[in-house]
Parts: structure tokens; sequence; C-alpha cells
């Protein structure tokens, strides 16, 4: 019985060591498959506490951080596009870089900067005057190379041409009225005057241009030709914008007067033809200098004040 009691607990104690060794040559498997390493490196090595692998991976996930955010807050200002363009204003020329998705309001306001021309006594003219401030460049059609006009007078010369004090007019009438001279000036209209009524007892000239009575236009792209000087000579008037001149041709020659030397330009309509005017440019202080054209049709006759004497008349 001895015996065979001990033969029993051998056989329990030689399965207890046989089971231990399973389980250890379980765990000795398993560290050493070759598989756990290729389905999860990174946790492979995260969970045998890589200290290196750990610092660079940080270090790749903060610097990919900072790409996104420095991209996020990059300025979207420095993609504007712009146009380069040439501004011209009193005989002076102006190189302008500027962004064609401003308004001609915006512009008006860097052209103040660099003339020193109040935006409020500033005319644009672009194609024609450009009287919407709210447009775009973009809208306008401006492009790189092309040449605006500004026309306008500064406050200085505006106060140059400022008529004379009603007491000093009122002084000089009652000097002609001692004198024995009537002012007809001030009663008659230009038409029924002596020396108008000379020209145009001549007739309407054959080949001006048609006028159009209460209708105003832009200046035509050609010149307004066909009219008739004091002389009785035909005349033709010329802007040009890009050089800030006025040119008045006749058949013997042409003047080329810049705009802002001319104090003044009035008209009046012709009494049974309205559709053209008399006009007087003032090339000088006094009225003694004014040249006067007859038959200038009446759709001009704003566009043409406008273009010489910008937006503030001395009128």
């Amino acid at each position: 019985m001895l015996k065979r009691k001990m033969a029993e607990e051998g056989s329990v104690i030689d399965s207890d060591d046989k089971l231990d060794s399973d389980r250890k040559g379980m765990k000795t498997d398993v560290s050493q498959d070759p598989c756990r390493e290729q389905c999860c490196p990174k946790n492979a090595d995260v969970d045998n506490g890589n200290p290196e692998m750990n610092e660079t991976t940080k270090e790749d996930l903060s610097a990919e951080e900072k790409n996104k955010d420095s991209t996020e807050d990059e300025p979207t200002t420095s993609c504007r596009e712009t146009a380069s363009f040439r501004v011209v204003w009193n005989k002076k020329s102006y190189e302008v870089i500027f962004p064609i998705d401003e308004t001609a309001d915006c512009l008006k306001q860097h052209i103040e900067n660099l003339t020193g021309l109040p935006v409020s006594m500033q005319k644009l003219m672009y194609k024609g005057l450009v009287k919407d401030g709210s447009k775009t460049l973009r809208e306008l059609n401006v492009t790189n190379g092309v040449k605006m006009m500004v026309v306008g007078s500064t406050m200085n010369d505006v106060m140059k041409v400022t008529p004379p004090p009603p007491g000093a007019l009122k002084e000089e009438k009652t000097t002609l009225g001692n004198l024995g001279w009537k002012d007809t000036s001030s009663k008659e209209p230009l038409c029924k005057q002596k020396m108008h009524k000379k020209v145009l007892d001549k007739g309407k000239p054959d080949d001006v241009m048609p006028g159009i009575k209460k209708k105003k236009e832009k200046l035509p792209t050609i010149p307004i030709a066909g009219m008739y000087n004091k002389y009785g000579g035909k005349v033709r008037l010329t802007f040009k914008l890009e050089v800030d001149q006025l040119w008045i041709g006749t058949k013997e020659r042409t003047e080329k007067i810049p705009m802002g030397s001319i104090k003044n330009v009035i008209s009046e309509p012709i009494h049974g033809h309205e559709e053209y005017h008399i006009m007087a440019i003032q090339l000088g202080p006094t009225e003694a200098s004014r040249y006067w054209v007859y038959w200038v049709p009446a759709q001009y006759v704003d566009a043409i004040k406008d273009t010489i004497l910008g937006k503030w008349q001395p009128f």
C-alpha cells in the first residue's frame, strides 16, 4: 500500500510539472511570435516602453498641428489682384498700383493722398466720366497700362477765381450808369445782343453736329466740330484728357490750352434753336478774354463744363 500511495503522489507531481512547463513554453512562444511586431509595431513599442519612439511621435504630431495653424492664419489679402496704370492730373502723371476689386471711391481717396486734391473736388475720367463711385475697377474694365484723368481744382485755385464782392459790382454798375452806359448784358439774352446776332444771322452751319435739347450726354470720342467762332469762322473743340488740355482748332491754327488755366465757362440756349447753345470759354482773368463758340450741341454743354472746371464751378 505504501508503494501504491507513493506511485500515485509521483504521478500527480509529474502532472503539475508538465503543466508548469507548458505554461512557460507558451510565454516563450508569444514573445517570439514574428507576427506581433508586423501587425502592431507602434503598440509593441509603446507596450515595451520605448521612450525614443514616444518622443518622436509627439514631436511629429506637434509639428503637424503648427503647420495647420499657420496655414489657417495666412492672410488672404496677399493674393489680391492689382492693376498698374497712370493717373494724370494738373499736367502731372502718377504711377498707381491698386487692387481691381476696390471701388472708384477708394481710388479717389488714394489719389487725394498722392496729389492733395480733395475727394469732393475730383472728377475721375475713364472712358468718360465715372459717375458711380461704388463700382469696382474690375467692373470699370481697368487693366494694366491704361490712363485715367482726374479733373478738379484745389481750394486755392477756386479762391483765385472767386467773384468780386457784391459791393464792388454795385459800385461798377453805378459808375457805368453815371457815364450814360446801359448794362444790356443782364437784360438781353445773348442771342439778341448785336455781336452775337451778327454771327447767328448766318444760320446754322451745314456740317454742325446734331443737337438734342433737354438731354445730357458724355463727351464724344471725336472732336466737337462744325461750329462758328465770333468771326464766323469754323471752329472745333478737342478734349485731350491724357494731357489735361483743350485744343481750340480753326482753319488757320490750333490753340492748345491747359484746362487748369481756364477760369470760367458760360452758355445760353439759342432762342428758336434750343438744341444748340452759345458758349463762352474764359481763357484769362477778365471777361474780355472770353472765346465765343456758336451752335454748340446742347447735349454736350454740361459735359464740357464738368470736364474743364470739375465739380466745383465758380458760378
